[in-house]
């Protein structure tokens, strides 16, 4: 049975995937049944999609909403509870071999008088539990993106220039914000709007990201500071 499913995961698009030998057989069972429930689940979401090339894993309590607008490529893994608001200008598409975790909120639009632009997330991406997205300005994150439990993404500034008026009159500005390939965002990290973050480069946990970070930098700190070089 090992074997099989090392052969049906690679198949999916996970190249030399190998599942850990010190997994039992009743493990790899209980696993199974539970992807089952979860293939089950994808397949009623894949055919509401304006466009999926692949499978679909959705877990327990999920709740994706303006479904026509979402396209999706090989294999996609929603973990319990993950909540997609997809109602915006240019909609949500997601690369293959994405998985989204438990808990994660991808927020496109809040009021429906200034729709969000659009979320763009790469392949091999994987967003850790409890992950906030807010789309206001376009959100893009590239290829082979991994980001820690509990990254918050705002892709939005209210302007607040006249102390003398309340800010919610002031208006928004939405500059969007830009992940490139292959970076690795820490736990409870929190990007704001109008930053790049370069690519190769690393966000340290806990860090507040205010200037864009250089591709190969590792940054950390609040706000975030150029700890490192990589590159």
């Amino acid at each position: 049975m090992r074997r099989l499913l090392n052969r049906i995961i690679q198949k999916l698009g996970r190249d030399n995937y190998q599942i850990d030998p010190s997994i039992t057989s009743l493990s790899l069972f209980v696993l199974l049944v539970s992807k089952s429930s979860q293939l089950i689940r994808g397949l009623l979401l894949k055919i509401t999609l304006k466009e999926s090339s692949g499978i679909i894993f959705k877990g327990k309590h999920c709740r994706i909403t303006h479904r026509s607008q979402i396209s999706v490529g090989r294999t996609l893994i929603l973990g319990d509870y993950v909540e997609i608001n997809a109602l915006s200008k240019h909609g949500v598409r997601i690369g293959d071999n994405v998985s989204i975790q438990k808990n994660t909120i991808i927020e496109c639009t809040g009021v429906i008088r200034n729709l969000g632009e659009g979320l763009v997330i790469g392949n091999n991406t994987g967003i850790a539990q409890g992950a906030f997205i807010q789309v206001r300005g376009k959100v893009v994150i590239g290829n082979d993106v991994i980001f820690g439990p509990n990254v918050s993404i705002f892709s939005e500034t209210h302007n607040f220039d006249d102390p003398n008026i309340p800010v919610h009159l002031q208006g928004e500005t939405r500059k969007g914000v830009t992940i490139e390939d292959g970076a690795w965002i820490g736990t409870r990290a929190v990007i704001l709007d109008g930053i790049t973050v370069g690519r190769n480069s690393i966000v340290a946990a806990g860090a507040v990201v205010t200037k864009d970070v250089p591709p190969g930098a590792i940054v950390g700190g609040v706000p975030a500071k150029v700890l490192k070089q990589r590159i």
